[in-house]
């Protein structure tokens, strides 16, 4: 009876979270949501001072995610065998439990509650996935996190924002980052996408859920060096300044200089383009890059070349 009373105030208190940060981003489906939010509110004010601490500290209050919304975002990440999904604020354990059933990935759930995390385990090895998913009690924010190709999030906005840094410098490229009905801020998502869900802080009705993905982006931030192959031929220096997967900059040949645009990195895949010169066409570059080198394919007027580039020094905004 206790924890089921735990979770009902837990539901109050999350869905009065998200109809906050939906107040900013959705605001035409404010008014049709409120009429629901006032059936949490009496609970929201009882407990909200009770507890504000502890939701500080873990980053907001368990509520277990629908299946459905679990399955959407495995499929989002695009989760498969070669996959290690760590997911933080792991509660009754079932993200990483259906990524080993039903995509044959390898995970680990972490959580503060030490209750949830004995439930987990036991349910993995009921199911026979104990060589496959661990779980652990801790503190979300001191979880080490480079073993994972999928991270997982239900965090509030200001834990998910306390942990951006560590994302974004101990995942490597190409990582996937899906949270659920919350996001960063200023790193934009990759992709969102709202999926319809039947029941939702334990309660039945029409509900929605949104799912933000978030590929880490490789650093490219700084000066190179591009060095064209025949038949262009040419040699030039390219300052790229990078804010999350979005790069902009100029590129300098000859004492004459470029803008840079359209640029973009996904994982470890770069592209962007350079403005013509004295009438010509733009220059569409796509490369990759890996241990300090780029290297890919430009296209001008028609024409193909490959293209190496070095990095002479780091910098650019992130």
């Amino acid at each position: 009876m206790a924890f089921a009373i735990r979770e009902w105030r837990n539901a109050a208190l999350l869905y009065c979270a998200e109809m906050l940060t939906d107040s900013m981003r959705y605001v035409a489906r404010l008014s049709a949501r409120a009429t629901r939010c006032l059936a949490f509110l009496f609970a929201f004010a009882v407990v909200a001072g009770a507890h504000a601490d502890d939701i500080a500290r873990t980053g907001g209050p368990y509520v277990p995610t629908p299946q459905e919304v679990v399955d959407r975002m495995l499929d989002l990440a695009q989760v498969g065998p070669q996959d290690f999904v760590i997911d933080l604020g792991s509660g009754d354990g079932r993200m990483v439990i259906t990524a080993a059933r039903r995509n044959g990935a390898r995970g680990l759930g972490v959580d503060i509650d030490g209750e949830l995390v004995e439930r987990s385990t036991a349910e993995a090895q009921r199911l026979g996935l104990a060589d496959r998913v661990r779980f652990r009690t801790e503190d979300v924010t001191r979880t080490p996190l480079k073993e994972a190709s999928v991270v997982t999030l239900y965090l509030l906005p200001g834990l998910m924002k306390q942990l951006e840094p560590r994302f974004l410098g101990e995942l490597a490229p190409g990582a996937r980052i899906v949270a659920h009905d919350f996001s960063f801020g200023d790193w934009k998502p990759d992709r969102e996408m709202v999926v319809d869900v039947k029941e939702k802080y334990g309660s039945v009705g029409t509900w929605k859920s949104t799912l933000f993905l978030w590929t880490v982006p490789a650093r490219v931030g700084g000066l190179w060096q591009l060095d064209m192959a025949a038949p262009i031929a040419e040699r030039m220096l390219v300052r790229f300044d990078q804010r999350y997967q979005e790069i902009a900059g100029v590129a300098m040949r000859s004492g004459a200089s470029r803008e840079l645009s359209a640029g973009r990195v996904e994982g470890t895949r770069v592209r962007f383009r350079l403005s013509g010169e004295g009438g010509q066409s733009d220059t569409q570059y796509e490369g990759s890059i890996e241990s300090g080198r780029m290297q890919g394919t430009l296209e001008r007027r028609g024409t193909r070349a490959s293209w190496p580039a070095t990095r002479l020094s780091e910098g650019g905004a992130r």
